[in-house]
């Protein structure tokens, strides 16, 4: 509701606007918040099987933007910039999307493990490498910072540092210690993530006034690819047994695309890259379509495809 209050008040060109400042402190605010409640959950459940689930979620994140690749060049008929910046996008995730998909689970008292935290990075962290390991590979020399390992471009981001800090924390302190800090974010989760939607709604908003008849391409990739995208994570996630949250999370991550991580690398990384043909897809189009459609859809489809 917050979202579309957004998505209305800036389609009707409302003065309502929130300050860019207060934008960076609510995303903040959000992914530290997703990475604290993450290692809270961690806490004293530490099991040898979590390395095989981490395994299988990073290798999602390195073959579904490598797939999409060849989609990308030669059906949606973008450049190898392009094609890159959307392989980077849509092979990542959202943190919005999973901070919906977070409440969606809980609201409806669904079992979801503290290490859903850890698929953000993990599906996050390889579709960024990949997408700037195919543009330095087959685009323009000198395209990246000079003499930067894509590992240190990746790894120094800012959503990366403050999820896997806030996991390392919650996991340390768990529930019961520090709660004097972690009490006041993880109860405030609810109120940050609907102003950050709100906020969101209004972007979204002015995204598609730049939407034009020459993008349907685009539209058309923006739409069809989250219901397909999330059948890999619904796969992986019944294969390992993980439970209808945990799953769910997981499919609802693989069908999202990046408005927040990828951008910032890409935009350093990729020089050539329209980043805002990216965005009209990944915010304009994919994240509305999760939030509103999407998550339901996606737990429907589980229902079905579970045995009996």
């Amino acid at each position: 509701m917050f979202f579309l209050l957004g998505l209305i008040a800036g389609t009707v060109k409302s003065d309502l606007s929130i300050p860019r400042e207060a934008y960076d402190i609510l995303s903040l605010l959000l992914m530290l918040t997703i990475g604290l409640k993450g290692g809270m959950a961690l806490y004293g459940n530490l099991a040898p099987d979590l390395l095989l689930e981490m395994l299988a979620v990073a290798a999602l994140g390195f073959t579904l933007p490598l797939l999409m690749i060849p989609l990308l060049r030669y059906v949606v008929g973008l450049s190898i910039a392009d094609t890159a910046s959307f392989a980077a996008h849509y092979g990542s995730v959202s943190a919005g999307t999973f901070a919906v998909a977070l409440a969606w689970v809980e609201t409806r008292g669904l079992a979801a493990g503290g290490q859903v935290t850890l698929y953000l990075v993990l599906l996050e962290l390889p579709a960024i490498m990949v997408g700037l390991w195919f543009y330095r590979r087959f685009g323009k020399p000198g395209g990246n910072r000079e003499g930067t390992p894509l590992w240190q471009e990746t790894l120094t981001n800012r959503s990366v540092v403050l999820l896997v800090g806030g996991v390392v924390i919650g996991a340390l302190y768990g529930p019961g210690q520090g709660t004097g800090v972690t009490a006041p974010l993880t109860s405030a989760f609810s109120v940050i993530l609907s102003l950050f939607l709100l906020e969101m709604g209004l972007v979204a908003a002015e995204t598609l006034r730049n939407l034009s008849w020459t993008h349907w391409r685009v539209v058309l990739f923006g739409l069809a690819m989250p219901p397909i995208l999330a059948i890999p994570g619904l796969a992986v996630g019944t294969a390992l047994d993980l439970g209808i949250g945990s799953t769910l999370i997981l499919a609802t991550l693989t069908a999202s695309a990046s408005y927040i991580a990828a951008p910032v690398a890409v935009r350093h990384a990729i020089p050539d890259a329209n980043i805002g043909l990216a965005m009209l897809a990944s915010l304009g189009v994919t994240f509305p379509f999760n939030v509103l459609i999407g998550i339901g859809l996606y737990h429907s489809m589980l229902i079905w495809a579970l045995p009996g």
